[in-house]
C-alpha cells in the first residue's frame, strides 16, 4: 500500500514537472510577441503619456534662479528679492552665450504671452556685457533694461514655468489655461475642443457611408456561389495590394480643378465653373471611405455568410412580408459583423493622417494633423502627447461603450 501512495505522488510530481516545462515553453514561444507588443504598443504610450505631464526643460535651463526662487511667496504680489534677479541675470547671460535664450523665451511665453521678445531682448543686450559688471551690478542692469521686469507677473511666470510636473498642456488640449493666479480659465481662442468634434463628426461620416455601402455588396457576396464570390472578393481586397499613398493620390487627380470628375461634369453641361471638390472635407470623407470601405465589408461578409438562409425562408413561408421579415430576423445577426466593421472603421479613420494631410486642406484636417504638427513643426511634443492621450481616452472610452453594447445584445440574441 505505502509503494503504490509513492508511486502515485511520484507520477503526481512528475505530472506536475511536465505541465511546468509545457508552460515554460509556451511562454517561451510567445515571448518574441510580448516584446514586439511591449516595445512597439506599450512603451510609447507609456512616454507619451509621461511626457504630457513632464517638463523640465525651464528646470533645466535656469536652475539656479528657481532654487532661490523657492523661499519665494509669490501670492503676496511683491517682487522677488534681489538676489533671485542677480541669479536670473547670470543665468540669461550664460544662455545668450550659449544661443539657448530663445528656448527659455519660447517657455515663459506659453506661461505670459508677450514675454517672448522681452527675454529674447534683454539677452541680445547683455550678451556682450562683462560677466563682473553683472555679477556686481546684475539686478540693477536687469530692470534697468525693459520695464516690465519690474512686474511680479514675469517671475511669478518663471517660477511656474520651472514645475517639472504640470498639467498645463491637457488644459491647453481642452482649450483651458491656468492663470498665474491658479484659476482654470478659458481660452480666448478655442481650436482643439473644435477639431475633436470635427474629428468624431467626419469619422461617423465614413462610418455610416461605409456600412451604408458595403451592406449589400456583402449581402451579395455571402449568396452568391463560391466561385463568384471569391472572384469578387479579390476586388474587395485589390486595395490592400496597392499603396495607400497611390490611392489617396488618385483621388486628388479625380477631384482637382482640372480633374477628371470637373472635366466630365464641364463635358457633359452640369456645371459651367470647377467645383471646389479637393482640400475640403467632403474631399476628406470620400477618399477615406473608399480606403476604409474593405474593413466593413469582411466583417460583415463573415457574419453574413454563417448566417442560415431557413431563417429567412421560414418567416416568408409563415406570411412575413420580405422587408419586415429582412430586418426583423435577417439584420439583426448581422450586428456583431455591422458593429465590428462600424468600430474598426470608426477608429482607423479617427486616428488618420497621412489622407486627411493631403486632400483635406484647412476644412478637411482632423486632429491627428494638428498632433502631426506639434510634433515635427512647432516641437511642442509636449502638447502632441497631450492630446494623443486625449484620443486615446476617447477611443478606449468609445470600445468600452461597443463592448457593453455587443455584449448584451448578445445576451438578448442568445
Amino acid at each position: 500500500m505505502a509503494s503504490e501512495n509513492t508511486l502515485t505522488l511520484t507520477e503526481l510530481s512528475e505530472s506536475k514537472k511536465k505541465h511546468r516545462s509545457k508552460q515554460l515553453m509556451l511562454f517561451l514561444f510567445t515571448l518574441p510577441l510580448l516584446l514586439f507588443v511591449f516595445l512597439s504598443f506599450l512603451a510609447p504610450i507609456t512616454t507619451m503619456l509621461y511626457r504630457s505631464v513632464y517638463h523640465p526643460t525651464v528646470a533645466q535651463l535656469v536652475p539656479n534662479t528657481l532654487e532661490a526662487m523657492a523661499s519665494w511667496d509669490e501670492s503676496t504680489g511683491a517682487m522677488p528679492p534681489d538676489e533671485v534677479i542677480q541669479v536670473f541675470t547670470l543665468e540669461l547671460h550664460e544662455l545668450a552665450q550659449e544661443r539657448r535664450s530663445g528656448k527659455l523665451a519660447e517657455e515663459i511665453n506659453r506661461s505670459l504671452p508677450g514675454s517672448s521678445s522681452l527675454i529674447k531682448s534683454t539677452a541680445r543686450k547683455i550678451k556682450r556685457m562683462p560677466i563682473e559688471e553683472l555679477r556686481l551690478e546684475g539686478t540693477d542692469i536687469l530692470l534697468d533694461k525693459h520695464k516690465k521686469w519690474r512686474s511680479p507677473d514675469v517671475w511669478v511666470a518663471i517660477k511656474v514655468s520651472g514645475n517639472k510636473w504640470t498639467e498645463r498642456y491637457y488644459l491647453t488640449a481642452l482649450d483651458l489655461k491656468k492663470s498665474l493666479q491658479g484659476d482654470i480659465e478659458a481660452r480666448d481662442t478655442k481650436i482643439y475642443i473644435k477639431l475633436y468634434w470635427k474629428s468624431l463628426k467626419i469619422a461617423l461620416y465614413i462610418t455610416v457611408l461605409t456600412a451604408i455601402i458595403a451592406f449589400p455588396l456583402s449581402y451579395y457576396l455571402s449568396t452568391a456561389s463560391p466561385s463568384k464570390a471569391n472572384k469578387l472578393l479579390v476586388f474587395v481586397l485589390l486595395p490592400f495590394w496597392t499603396s495607400l499613398l497611390v490611392r489617396t493620390t488618385s483621388w486628388i487627380a479625380l477631384l482637382q480643378t482640372n480633374g477628371v470628375v470637373n472635366s466630365t461634369l464641364k463635358a457633359i453641361g452640369i456645371i459651367d465653373e470647377p467645383l471646389d471638390l479637393l482640400y475640403t472635407e467632403f474631399s476628406t470623407i470620400i477618399s477615406m471611405t473608399h480606403i476604409l470601405l474593405p474593413f466593413m465589408i469582411l466583417p460583415l461578409y463573415s457574419v453574413m455568410k454563417n448566417i442560415d438562409p431557413s431563417y429567412y425562408r421560414a418567416a416568408l413561408s409563415l406570411g412575413s412580408k420580405p422587408m419586415p421579415a429582412f430586418f426583423k430576423i435577417y439584420f439583426p445577426m448581422t450586428l456583431p459583423g455591422l458593429s465590428a466593421g462600424a468600430l474598426l472603421v470608426f477608429i482607423i479613420s479617427i486616428g488618420y493622417y497621412i489622407t486627411p494631410a493631403l486632400v483635406g486642406g484647412t476644412d478637411g484636417q482632423m486632429i491627428s494633423n494638428i498632433i502631426a504638427f506639434h510634433m515635427q513643426s512647432s516641437n511642442n511634443w509636449e502638447l502632441a502627447a497631450a492630446l494623443g492621450s486625449l484620443l486615446l481616452v476617447l477611443i478606449l472610452a468609445l470600445y468600452w461603450l461597443y463592448d457593453r453594447w455587443v455584449g448584451v445584445n448578445n445576451i438578448k440574441l442568445g
